[in-house]
């Protein structure tokens, strides 16, 4: 299989699980549990382990997100907008990844549950300033960021567990070179003479 089909690949299938399990999560909550003042999403998690594992890609999954959570609530046009665009302020994280070195990050718990929750500040504020620049107030803007403590949890434990898990949480590159450099049985392989 070439890297390019594999990365098509792995993006489909990450862009998949995310409107899945975002349409569920949003429609389980507007539907049997609407009075409930806190939201859960896992927009944040998976953008951020594609961040981690293909760069700049992830802003499909970010917008993806929006679009799902908005669809699945049944938003308003504008809402899409400020979700959509607000999610795309999530790649500032790039600026993290690049700053302290992505394996730097995976091999660190604490610096991988940093990298989580600056994702979600960072879509959060997005939000935020996406519905000031459309005219919504201040203190209805500091919404975005009181109704998501429950998704900073589950998007800390998500990236946590998912750093556990071998290539998971891995830029895809480097994750495939090491696999080639190890055969079947995990030892290192010999070089043909």
């Amino acid at each position: 299989m070439s890297f390019e089909r594999y990365r098509a690949m792995d993006l489909s299938a990450f862009a998949l699980m995310l409107a899945i399990s975002e349409t569920l999560i949003v429609t389980a909550a507007t539907r049997w549990f609407p009075d409930q003042l806190y939201t859960v999403s896992v927009t944040a998690a998976v953008t951020a382990i594609v961040l981690m594992r293909w760069g700049a890609a992830a802003a499909v999954h970010a917008v993806l997100g929006g679009a799902a959570y908005c669809l699945a609530a049944r938003a308003e046009p504008g809402q899409y907008l400020i979700y959509c665009l607000g999610n795309l302020f999530s790649l500032g994280s790039l600026l993290l990844l690049r700053r302290l070195g992505g394996e730097r990050i995976r091999n660190d718990s604490f610096l991988s549950v940093l990298f989580a929750l600056c994702t979600l500040f960072l879509m959060q504020l997005g939000r935020a300033a996406a519905a000031l620049a459309m005219g919504h107030d201040a203190r209805g803007c500091l919404g975005f960021f009181t109704t998501d403590l429950l998704s900073a949890l589950f998007t800390a434990l998500i990236v946590w567990i998912a750093r556990r898990l071998d290539g998971i949480f891995e830029d895809q590159k480097h994750y495939l070179l090491r696999l080639h450099e190890t055969d079947a049985w995990g030892g290192e392989r010999e070089e043909m003479r």
